[in-house]
C-alpha cells in the first residue's frame, strides 16, 4: 500500500467553542470571568494546542501532502486506502476516529502532555515525524485496538473503541431485560456501560471510583481484561417487586454475548465513545446484542 495523503484530524478547542457560542473572544471572557472562571486557562490551552498543531503541519508538509478534517465531519468522512491518519488532541479523539478508520494506520499526537493523560497518544509534535516516515516506508508497528459492537434485531449496528452506553435520553429510569450466560433479569437503572480494555480506564473506571467512595472498601479493583474482553456495568440499578439487581456487572469474554431487550416506549438510545449524535434508537421491541467486533483499528507505536 502506498500512502499518498495524510489526514490530520483535530477538534475545536474549548475557547473556539466559547467564541462560537458568544460571537467574540471578549464576550466569552466576560461570561467566564463573571461566573468566577479562569479564562486564562482557556487561552493557555488554546495557545498550547495551536503551537503543537502548527508544528505538526510544518514538519509534515515537506514529507507528504495533507489536509485537516474537523472531528464533527469524521462520521461522514470516507477515508481512502492511500490515507495515513494523524490525530492531534485528547485520547477521546483517537477513539472517535478509530471506528471510521478502516484499519488504516493512526498516528496519535498529544499536543499538551501536562494536560492530557495520553494513554492513546504515544507521540508529541516533535517525535511523531519518525513514525510518519516509518509508515510511508512500510516499516512500522501497530497496537491493534478491538471494538465493542452492538447489533439490533433490525440490522442496525454501532462500534465503540472505548465504551457503549445503553439507556434513555432523559433523567428517568431505563427499563430493559438483560441476559447473559443463560441468566436474565428485568432492570430499572440509569443505563449500562460496556467498555473495551482500551476504554476500561475511562468511563468504566468512574463506576469503581464511585463504589470506593461509597464503601471505602480498599480491595475494590478495576477488572483485569484481555484485549479480547469486554466488561459491562449497570449504573444505579433499582431493586423492586418487578426489577432485580443480581446481574450488575461482569466480563463478556470473546465469543460471549450480552443481550439487552428494550422495555422503553420512547427515548431509549445507544451511543458510543461519548458521541451522543452517533446513536441508535432503542425503544420497545428492539433487542441489542453486544459482543467483540471482528473489526480492528491500528494505532502506530514506537
Amino acid at each position: 500500500m502506498k500512502f499518498e495523503y495524510a489526514i490530520i484530524v483535530k477538534n475545536k478547542t474549548r475557547m473556539e467553542s466559547l467564541i462560537e457560542r458568544f460571537n467574540t473572544k471578549e464576550q466569552a471572557r466576560f461570561f467566564i470571568e463573571r461566573s468566577g472562571g479562569d479564562f486564562a486557562d482557556y487561552e493557555l490551552e488554546h495557545e498550547q494546542f495551536y503551537s503543537a498543531f502548527n508544528d505538526v503541519q510544518q514538519r509534515l508538509s515537506p514529507i507528504i501532502k495533507n489536509k485537516v478534517v474537523e472531528r464533527s465531519f469524521i462520521p461522514s468522512y470516507l477515508f481512502a486506502e492511500s490515507n495515513l491518519i494523524i490525530v492531534i488532541g485528547q485520547d477521546g479523539l483517537v477513539a472517535n476516529v478509530a471506528k471510521y478508520s478502516k484499519e488504516l494506520p493512526i498516528i496519535a499526537i498529544n499536543p499538551d502532555p501536562e494536560r492530557y493523560d495520553g494513554i492513546l497518544l504515544p507521540y508529541n509534535s516533535s517525535n511523531f515525524i519518525e513514525a510518519v516516515k516509518k509508515v510511508i516506508a512500510q516499516n512500522y508497528h501497530t497496537k491493534q485496538m478491538h471494538f465493542a459492537e452492538v447489533k439490533l434485531n433490525d440490522g442496525q449496528s454501532l462500534l465503540a473503541v472505548n465504551d457503549l452506553f445503553i439507556g434513555i435520553s432523559s433523567h428517568t429510569s431505563a427499563r430493559y431485560k438483560i441476559k447473559i450466560n443463560g441468566k436474565e433479569e428485568n432492570h430499572s437503572s440509569s443505563g449500562i456501560i460496556v467498555a473495551t480494555k482500551t476504554g476500561s480506564s475511562g468511563w468504566l473506571s468512574s463506576m469503581f471510583n464511585m463504589a470506593y467512595g461509597l464503601t471505602h472498601i480498599t480491595d475494590i479493583h478495576y477488572p483485569k481484561l484481555k484485549e479480547v474482553d469486554l466488561y459491562f456495568a449497570v449504573r444505579e440499578p433499582f431493586k423492586s417487586h418487578a426489577t432485580q439487581t443480581d446481574i450488575c456487572s461482569g466480563k463478556i469474554s470473546n465469543g460471549n454475548q450480552l443481550v439487552i431487550e428494550s422495555m422503553m416506549p420512547t427515548n431509549g438510545f445507544i451511543f458510543s465513545d461519548g458521541i451522543e449524535q452517533d446513536f441508535l434508537q432503542f425503544n420497545s421491541g428492539a433487542i441489542a446484542t453486544i459482543q467483540l467486533s471482528k473489526q480492528l483499528a491500528n494505532l502506530v507505536i514506537n
